[in-house]
């Protein structure tokens, strides 16, 4: 079979949606695929989030880069800002000013479905000329940028070959959307292409079963059948083969990833507080990724006024170092944002922290998909109320229990994974619309 993946996000950038399709294309490769990838040259990339020691992870795996004009050049001029920005705004502290308002309006009305929608013309030819020199049998596009979709779109009307739509995260629902201020006219042609791609596409990953609820309402009459959910998963080489369970002199929480205003922050700083007041013992949060301003400074402050609280903000670090710190943890954190439609949401993080073995506490949708893989996984809970959070976080303050067991994790690791999407397309091969 040969298979060509179309990814914005690829090494030297950093972040799980760079994870997803690099790890679960190694092991396709290990399954005889001849697999091939489509991306931009980091030249002319945007990206919010670099890891290069991704890099050597893809060695064994053939990547054609292109050319790609850059959007983002304006964004940076008219906000006179260096950085890009990260998901849901997490770098951008506050309420945005005058000149922020106003880039993320003309970025949310002017620049659809996303300003990246400019590396399409040169992914397209290139993509063209490669399936003529030896034709692929499917082709993936993975979103966001959503953009990328409209590349397999393209691509379905020129060559014959079967085209997935990969949805990392939600299109038109995505929580952060409504930030780019859109005028009704700009809602209404984001929502055609949303429309056009479900439909058009041979097949939808998904990494959730509420994403696949959400798409399907947009378009009922889709056999529910051409979706399929394929969660973040994780790889179990990531993590130590040799490592022995040791105590921390204190216990120690953890958490990975973005953390931005839309998060529970409230029920986590009250619960932390809660145990604060109740327990004598020590105990540490630590936070490697992108957390807002306020939420950092809201900690530190809680961390100078308590000697029982130690806060670290540890700033972005790569892959490599996020695990080690996850395998240093006694309990590790999890926050699922407070916006609708959240009951879908599954953090590239959620299986890391599982594949770790070990707890998981945290704040979100107890009738979510997130609560119910950590319920069956025996991972750990999610709470929405402070009261009960803080009695859970005692017993593992107590207590220091495992997470998840082998057998319950192993589900989740991207090899299995990765033979979900193998039989899906064998299947569609066998038996063609």
């Amino acid at each position: 079979m040969r298979l060509l993946v179309i990814t914005y996000y690829w090494p030297p950038s950093g972040g799980p949606g760079v994870q997803r399709w690099l790890k679960t294309s190694i092991e396709l490769i290990k399954k005889g695929i001849d697999l091939e990838v489509l991306t931009v040259d980091q030249k002319f990339a945007t990206y919010p989030l670099l890891d290069p020691t991704l890099v050597t992870e893809t060695k064994k795996i053939k990547v054609y880069k292109t050319y790609s004009a850059n959007w983002f050049n304006s964004y940076q001029k008219i906000t006179r800002r260096k950085e890009i920005p990260f998901s849901g705004f997490a770098n951008q502290a506050g309420k945005p000013g005058p000149i922020q308002k106003l880039s993320r309006f003309i970025r949310g009305n002017f620049f659809l479905p996303d300003p990246r929608r400019s590396w399409n013309k040169y992914a397209l030819e290139k993509a063209i000329d490669l399936h003529r020199e030896h034709s692929y049998d499917a082709i993936i596009t993975s979103g966001p940028p959503h953009s990328t979709h409209l590349i397999g779109k393209a691509l379905k009307k020129k060559i014959n070959c079967l085209w997935y739509a990969d949805f990392r995260d939600p299109w038109t629902d995505i929580y952060y959307y409504k930030q780019f201020y859109p005028l009704f006219f700009a809602k209404l042609y984001d929502k055609k292409l949303e429309k056009s791609v479900l439909k058009e596409s041979d097949g939808i990953l998904t990494v959730s079963k509420d994403l696949i609820r959400i798409l399907k309402n947009k378009e009922p009459e889709i056999e529910k059948d051409k979706f399929l959910e394929i969660p973040n998963g994780f790889d179990p080489e990531d993590f130590s083969k040799t490592k022995t369970t040791v105590k921390n002199k204190i216990f120690t929480l953890v958490y990975t990833g973005t953390l931005t205003l839309d998060y529970p922050l409230d029920l986590l700083y009250n619960s932390l507080e809660g145990i604060i007041e109740k327990k004598d013992d020590d105990f540490c949060l630590k936070i490697a990724g992108r957390p807002a301003k306020e939420c950092v400074e809201y900690l530190t402050d809680l961390s100078n006024k308590h000697l029982n609280f130690q806060f670290e903000s540890l700033g972005y670090i790569s892959h490599k170092e996020s695990v080690k710190l996850i395998e240093s943890a006694d309990s590790l954190l999890l926050l699922i944002p407070k916006i609708a439609e959240n009951k879908g949401i599954l953090t590239g993080k959620i299986f890391e922290y599982i594949g770790s073995g070990l707890p998981v506490w945290g704040f979100g949708p107890i009738d979510g998909d997130a609560q119910e893989i950590l319920h069956k996984c025996e991972a750990g809970s999610l709470y929405e109320t402070s009261g009960s959070a803080i009695k859970a976080l005692e017993k593992q303050i107590e207590k220091r229990p495992r997470g998840a067991p082998k057998n319950l994790r192993e589900k989740y690791t991207r090899e299995g994974l990765a033979q979900k999407i193998l039989n899906r397309i064998l299947l569609d091969l066998k038996n063609p619309q």
